[in-house]
């Protein structure tokens, strides 16, 4: 396992490739989530192993990309993106980077559980056959608090097991989960279902606190504490337990922190949250 950073995950917006890779060594981080489109315009520009010396010169890896289709869009452009990934994905492989990435609302306004099911199914699978032609994986995250499941709309998958079981009926074999220890906790999920899973079902990894004082019922998505903060979340031992199934992948802290927004030292916010993921390192028994 690694740390990694997305810049946008703690309030820095606007950070080119190159600006977020310096980040992340300067502050101490393995690795970043980043934009594939991005680099595949500098990759255009400037050729791709510039993009890889911009990797490889800092010593950091690139973790993590989010997925380049807007699946839960209209249909053309939905179909429009699917004629793109290719050449995206094949950008991914070369620099060595095989996961993408990308979260499942809980709820619908138009579809029922089980036209919700179908759709989503219909929609990632041609998008999972193209990733797997250039060895790529997608990870799916489930969204868990239910204030996000209002009761004027339909529910949908919000828990792991039902995460697994959408993975299952896609059926392409090279998906798995964007593993978020915030959404596991506040969907009401224990660390012991992690026992059910491998590492291979696992492509990417988030952490977060909770807030202290606050029941289930009452979470609010963005409203989170950095890996470490409060405590509420056993993430130490949701760590060990990964370190157990030899998960070797990116751990990105994704703490949505007014506190950490509020920084406006772009170097002063990261190296906070590097700080977090180092406590959460040794409380864990990992090396640093």
């Amino acid at each position: 396992m690694f740390k990694n950073l997305s810049p946008g995950a703690i309030g820095i917006r606007n950070y080119s490739l190159p600006q977020a890779i310096e980040l992340a060594q300067k502050t101490g981080f393995e690795g970043i989530d980043f934009d594939i489109r991005e680099a595949a315009a500098l990759a255009d520009q400037q050729g791709i192993d510039h993009v890889r010396r911009l990797f490889e010169q800092a010593g950091v890896r690139p973790g993590c990309w989010g997925l380049p289709v807007a699946w839960n869009k209209d249909e053309a452009q939905w179909r429009q993106d699917l004629q793109e990934l290719p050449q995206l994905a094949a950008l991914g492989r070369d620099l060595g980077c095989l996961r993408t990435a990308i979260w499942v609302p809980p709820n619908s306004s138009e579809r029922s559980f089980d036209e919700n099911f179908k759709w989503h199914v219909a929609r990632f699978q041609p998008v999972a056959e193209i990733l797997k032609v250039h060895n790529c994986r997608l990870g799916l995250e489930f969204i868990g608090p239910q204030t996000l499941r209002p009761p004027d709309k339909h529910a949908f998958i919000y828990n792991l097991e039902g995460m697994m079981e959408l993975i299952e009926a896609i059926g392409t074999g090279n998906l798995g989960l964007l593993l978020d220890a915030w959404h596991l906790y506040t969907s009401g999920g224990s660390l012991d279902d992690l026992d059910k899973l491998s590492a291979k079902d696992i492509v990417t990894v988030h952490v977060n606190d909770a807030p202290l004082g606050l029941t289930t019922e009452a979470y609010i998505d963005h409203d989170r504490r950095l890996p470490m903060e409060t405590g509420v979340i056993d993430l130490p031992r949701f760590m060990q337990k990964l370190a157990q199934m030899n998960y070797d992948g990116p751990v990105t802290p994704e703490p949505f922190s007014q506190r950490v927004n509020a920084i406006e030292d772009p170097i002063e916010a990261a190296q906070l949250t590097a700080d977090h993921m180092n406590r959460l390192w040794e409380a864990s028994g990992l090396s640093i």
